[in-house]
C-alpha cells in the first residue's frame, strides 16, 4: 500500500512538472519585449520603430503547412486596410526558415512583415514556444512534413498561435492565447481592441 501511495505522489509530481513546462504567454498589462528581425524581403523589422507609428498586432504562426495559420494570415491581409485605418501595423512571426516564409507569403498574399524568429528569441520573449513530443513529430514526418528540417536551428519547437496587440508604450493591451491551434481570434475582435 505504501508503495502505491509513493508511486501515486511521484506520478502527480511528474504531471505537475510537465504541466509547468507549458507556455503561458504574456498577459495583458505586460511589457512587450523589443525585437529585431528580417522580414520576407530581407528588411529589418524592429518593434520599437513600429510602435513609434502606432499599435502593433503581433501574430505567431506555426508554418506554411498549417491551414489554420494560412487562413488567419489571409484574413489579416484581407482586412489590412481596416487595421491600418486604426493606425496599427501587423507583424507575423514564425520559427520556419526564410525560404519557407516565402511560401507562406505566396499562399496568403501577406503584404505586412512576416519574420523568421532566428534562435526563437521572439517566441521565448513572448513565452509562446513549446517543444513538440516525439510522437507528434513522427506523425508529422509520416505525412511528409519534417518540422525540424523546416525550422532549421529552431528544431522541434513551435509557437502557440497567439495574437498580441501592443500599444505605443510597449504594453500588451490585448491577447489571444489558446493552445488549440484550430482557434483564432476574429478580425472583428482584433479591430474592436485596436
Amino acid at each position: 500500500m505504501r508503495k502505491i501511495i509513493i508511486g501515486l505522489f511521484l506520478l502527480i509530481g511528474l504531471t505537475e512538472i510537465k504541466a509547468q513546462e507549458k507556455p503561458e504567454g504574456l498577459f495583458i498589462g505586460s511589457k512587450a519585449p523589443d525585437f529585431k528581425a528580417k522580414d520576407q524581403d530581407g528588411k529589418d523589422v524592429r518593434l520599437k520603430d513600429l510602435l513609434k507609428k502606432g499599435k502593433v498586432v503581433l501574430v505567431f504562426y506555426r508554418g506554411y503547412w498549417c491551414p489554420y495559420c494560412n487562413r488567419e494570415l489571409s484574413r489579416l491581409q484581407d482586412s489590412l486596410s481596416l487595421i491600418q485605418e486604426k493606425g496599427a501595423t501587423v507583424v507575423a512571426v514564425s520559427p520556419e526558415k526564410p525560404e519557407l516564409i516565402k511560401q507562406t507569403v505566396e499562399k496568403t498574399k501577406a503584404a505586412y512583415p512576416v519574420i523568421y524568429d532566428e534562435g526563437m528569441k521572439i517566441m521565448k520573449g513572448y513565452e509562446v514556444e513549446y517543444e513538440l513530443e516525439e510522437t507528434t513529430l513522427a506523425r508529422y514526418r509520416s505525412s511528409g512534413l519534417d518540422i525540424e528540417k523546416n525550422n532549421g536551428d529552431n528544431g522541434k519547437y513551435l509557437p502557440v498561435p497567439a495574437v498580441y496587440i501592443i500599444d505605443k508604450e510597449s504594453n500588451v493591451t490585448y491577447r489571444f492565447f489558446d493552445t488549440d491551434y484550430k482557434k483564432r481570434p476574429s478580425i472583428a475582435e482584433i479591430l474592436k481592441n485596436l
